[in-house]
C-alpha cells in the first residue's frame, strides 16, 4: 500500500466537527433515519440501506461486528441488538483511530463523553441558534436582545472545554444577505419580529448579527456548506457567497467551512485566497463511501494550502459513521497522495507531513486547546 498509507493508518485523528450517538438500541426504522439525510418512506420500497452509505455500512462496518462483507441488512441489524449499543459503539470508536472529539453540542444526542467514550479526550462546539433560541425562550425584550444574546454567548464559551463555536445559517436563511454588521436599531426591529412570531432563529437581520457576534467571541466559526437533509436550499448554501463577508471579517477569526459537497471546489477557492478560510469534506465521505472518497478530496485539495483542510466525520447519531468517516478519509487522502508519490509528483517527506497535517495538526493549530488558553 505504501508509506502514506501507513502513517495515515496509524495517524490518530483529531475529528474537529462531530456529534454524539443515540443512548439507545435501535430497531430497524431508527437505524435506518440515522443512516440518510432525506427521511425513511414506508411503503415506498426505497430503504437507506439500497444506497452508497448503506452498502457501505454493509461492506465496511459488518466486520467489526464479526460478520461477513456485505451481510444482508436484517443479518446486520440482528447482529447490532445482540451486541447492543454499548459494545457496538465501543468497536466502532476503537476501529476510528481518533485521539480528540470536538463535539457540536447543539442539535440531537449530544453525549460523547459516556460509555464508550469515557477514556477519549473531548471539547465542545457551541451552536450559537442554540444560545439564541434559549435567550428568546427565557423571555427578552426586543432592545434588549442584541446585549442579551451577547452574554449569554460569552457565558456559554466560556465554560471548560469549548474550543469553538458553530453556526448553521445555511440553513436557517442561507448565505446571499447583506455582509455588514446590522445597526443595532435594525437588531432591535428583527428581534421584535421574531419573539413575537416564535419559532427557530431565521431573520436574516438576526443571523447577520448572530456571525457578528461570532467575530466578537473571537474563537474559530464551523460553518455548515453544501450538503444537509431537506430542510435546506442547497443554492443558497454555496459557501462563495459569502466572499464580501470574509473581506469585511479579515483577521479576525478562523472561518471552518464544513461539509461543503457539491461545493468543495469553491470552499477550496476560498482557503486559497483567505488566510482565516478553512475546510473540511467531513459528512461528505462516509456518503459517498470509501469508493469514492478520493475523488472528493482530490476536489478539495486540487488547489487547497494543505494547512488548510482538516478531518472531520459529522458522524451524528450512530457510531458507524465514526468508523466510516475515519475510513474514508485515510483511503481517500492515502491514495491520493501515494499516487502523487509514486508519481514523482510530490516527494515521501513531503506527502508524510501533508497527511499528518489534515488528520490532526491543522486542527491543533487552529482550535485553542484549553492546555494553550
Amino acid at each position: 500500500m505504501g508509506a502514506v498509507h501507513d502513517t495515515l493508518a496509524e495517524l490518530r485523528l483529531v475529528d474537529h466537527h462531530c456529534h454524539g450517538v443515540v443512548a439507545v438500541d435501535l430497531d430497524r426504522a431508527d437505524f435506518e433515519s440515522l443512516i440518510t439525510e432525506g427521511e425513511r418512506w414506508p411503503g415506498s420500497g426505497i430503504s437507506p440501506f439500497d444506497s452508497p452509505v448503506g452498502v457501505a455500512v454493509r461492506r465496511h462496518c459488518a466486520p467489526l461486528l464479526d460478520l461477513p462483507r456485505h451481510a444482508p441488512a436484517e443479518a446486520y441489524l440482528a447482529r447490532r441488538a445482540e451486541l447492543g449499543r454499548r459494545e457496538v459503539d465501543r468497536r466502532f470508536l476503537a476501529a476510528a483511530g481518533v485521539e480528540v472529539f470536538c463535539v457540536d453540542t447543539g442539535f440531537g444526542p449530544a453525549d460523547l463523553t459516556g460509555d464508550a467514550f469515557g477514556t477519549y479526550e473531548t471539547y465542545e462546539i457551541v451552536r450559537l441558534e442554540s444560545v439564541a433560541e434559549r435567550v428568546a425562550a427565557d423571555g427578552v425584550e426586543p432592545d434588549e436582545y442584541a446585549g442579551t444574546f451577547a452574554r449569554a454567548a460569552r457565558d456559554a464559551v466560556a465554560r471548560p472545554g469549548v474550543v469553538g463555536v458553530k453556526s448553521v445559517a445555511a440553513y436557517r436563511t442561507g448565505f446571499d444577505l447583506d455582509p455588514a454588521r446590522p445597526a443595532a436599531a435594525d437588531v432591535t426591529q428583527a428581534a421584535r419580529r421574531w419573539l413575537l412570531r416564535g419559532g427557530r432563529l431565521d431573520d436574516p437581520v438576526l443571523v447577520r448579527h448572530l456571525l457578528w457576534t461570532a467575530v466578537d467571541l473571537g474563537l474559530p466559526l464551523q460553518l455548515h456548506t453544501g450538503f444537509g437533509d431537506n430542510d435546506i436550499r442547497l443554492h443558497r448554501t454555496d459557501p462563495t457567497l459569502l466572499t464580501d463577508w470574509l473581506h469585511l471579517t479579515a483577521g479576525t477569526i478562523p472561518v471552518l467551512l464544513l461539509h461543503c459537497w457539491p461545493y468543495q471546489r469553491q470552499a477550496a477557492y476560498l482557503a486559497t485566497v483567505f488566510e482565516q478560510v478553512y475546510l473540511d469534506v467531513g459528512l461528505t465521505l462516509h456518503y459517498v463511501g470509501p469508493a469514492r472518497a478520493r475523488a472528493v478530496v482530490a476536489e478539495a485539495l486540487e488547489i487547497t494550502p494543505f494547512r488548510k483542510l482538516l478531518y472531520s466525520s459529522d458522524a451524528y447519531g450512530v457510531s458507524e459513521f465514526h468508523w466510516l468517516g475515519a475510513l474514508a478519509f485515510r483511503r481517500g487522502l492515502g491514495e491520493l497522495l501515494q499516487d502523487r508519490v509514486d508519481g514523482d509528483e510530490l516527494s515521501l517527506p513531503d506527502a508524510l507531513r501533508i497527511a499528518r497535517w489534515a488528520g490532526a495538526d491543522n486542527a491543533r493549530q487552529v482550535y485553542r486547546w484549553p492546555a494553550d488558553s
